[in-house]
């Protein structure tokens, strides 16, 4: 900068983060439903289930998660709120499909 620069001489705040509190964020309080393949349902069975269960859940969405699971061993279909996560994991338990919440 030159000296004939607006600023010169004059202190400049130096711009920092920022952490607002977020409740249920970093507190441990999140879980994850795990669901891996068994290669005993079809695609249509998974996401079915998958739409019933999960809130936000659509078709296009199940069906890449099942492919994921079918591809890869495994997927995590849901992060959030344990109460949540354990209602999910009962109706795709129930379902016939092996589920994990982490």
């Amino acid at each position: 900068m030159s000296d004939s620069e607006p600023g010169v001489g004059t202190a400049l705040a130096v711009p920092r983060s920022v952490e607002k509190d977020n409740p249920g964020a970093g507190d441990g309080l999140e879980a994850k439903v795990v669901v891996y393949n068994c290669s005993c349902h079809t695609y249509q069975q998974v996401i079915q289930l998958f739409c019933e269960a999960i809130p936000g859940m659509n078709p296009t969405k199940a069906f890449e998660l099942a492919w994921q699971i079918d591809h890869q061993g495994q997927a995590t279909v849901y992060s959030g709120e344990p109460k949540t996560a354990e209602g999910i994991a009962k109706h795709l338990t129930g379902g016939g499909l092996r589920v994990a919440v982490q």
